[in-house]
């Protein structure tokens, strides 16, 4: 259903059903463009996503669709504390990548997906080279922690067009002007269609800010962040 908007039609995702790849603890630990962002050069491309309102079965449906080396990615979604660990939990056993509740200092690496963990904001940072997780408590923002907006502001400020980004589903505008800044940044952004959501509040904001690349139905984001982490140079 629905076709997606602007950059390009593609394929329908075939990423369902890959054999897992075997088990390993996680390692410790177009709008102008950023200069400063842009111009680095991470040693893995990051995916960045952002989800509330239906948001549950909606990064089931993008996260099981990834392959096992699918790349390093961070993502938001509105729950309270003590259940995004049980959340990451049912995600880990659908999906190919592994998927953990988010820790301080993580690394941001390929075929793991960080989890913000209910009541702490999730960011990210650079060190080196790599990319690592930030988790810290604090205000909330877009009247939420974790906040989607704190999460994408920090990939458009310390990664720009080393990320790509999704904003699913979801109630309100969390989310909205950071995907913008992203896009300003020069990641490629992606909005999750007005069809396949089961509420349209921060897709349809971050799109009226211009911060998405991309309007496409549910089923064929996937496809299209791992192209755009693919293209990412």
């Amino acid at each position: 259903r629905g076709r997606g908007t602007d950059v390009g039609a593609g394929r329908r995702v075939t990423g369902r059903g890959r054999p897992r790849r075997p088990r390993r603890g996680p390692p410790a630990g177009g709008p102008a463009r950023a200069p400063a962002a842009a111009g680095f050069r991470t040693t893995h491309k990051v995916i960045a996503i952002g989800a509330s309102t239906g948001g549950c079965e909606a990064l089931v449906s993008v996260l099981s669709a990834f392959p096992p080396d699918a790349p390093g990615t961070v993502a938001v979604i509105h729950m309270p504390e003590g259940f995004t660990k049980s959340f990451a939990a049912r995600l880990d056993r659908l999906c190919a990548v592994r998927v953990s509740e988010a820790r301080d200092g993580d690394r941001v690496v390929p075929g793991h997906v960080l989890l913000a963990p209910g009541n702490f904001h999730l960011e990210v940072a650079r060190s080196g080279a790599m990319t690592v997780a930030r988790v810290r408590g604090g205000e909330a923002v877009s009247r939420h922690r974790p906040s989607v907006d704190v999460l994408f502001q920090s990939c458009a400020r310390e990664l720009g067009t080393n990320a790509a980004a999704a904003i699913l589903t979801g109630m309100g505008d969390d989310g909205a002007r950071g995907l913008a800044a992203m896009r300003r940044a020069g990641a490629h952004t992606i909005a999750q269609d007005e069809a396949t959501c089961v509420v349209f509040g921060m897709p349809k904001e971050a799109i009226a800010l211009g911060g998405a690349s991309q309007v496409l139905p549910l089923d064929r984001i996937p496809e299209h962040l791992l192209r755009a982490a693919a293209a990412i140079t």
